[in-house]
């Protein structure tokens, strides 16, 4: 049997920082059009999946980030060993209850807000 952590390396080769469900991230992807490669940016909030660093993602795992765009839902499921993930930076953190935010499809405006969690203030003692 083939091992395929072994294969693809001990982590992804992305530049993931370690988020949650309810978290803001920005994703940067790859696009390829014909010869020449660009890097597009998609940013919107995690309804299913995480990436924490002691714990390293199964070769087929995904996570889906959805936002709204012009009114319409827009969601991109995105697999954490794909070669075409740059990064993925946390631009807001996001307190929720659940682990699948599959609710917010039938939401928008302020019902479909989350509740922002504040970063732990460092200490200057």
């Amino acid at each position: 049997m083939i091992d395929l952590n072994r294969l693809n390396g001990d982590a992804p080769k992305a530049d993931i920082d370690e988020f949650g469900p309810g978290d803001t991230v920005t994703v940067n992807l790859k696009i390829i059009e014909g010869d020449r490669q660009r890097i597009q940016a998609f940013q919107g909030n995690v309804i299913a999946g995480h990436y924490y660093k002691d714990h390293i993602p199964a070769p087929t795992d995904t996570f889906t980030v959805r936002r709204l765009s012009y009114g319409v839902g827009v969601e991109r499921v995105i697999p954490y060993w794909s070669p075409n993930l740059d990064s993925v930076k946390v631009t807001r953190l996001g307190s929720v209850r659940q682990s699948r935010l599959f609710f917010l499809r039938g939401r928008t405006g302020k019902s479909a807000r989350i509740k922002e969690r504040r970063r732990p203030a460092a200490t200057g003692r």
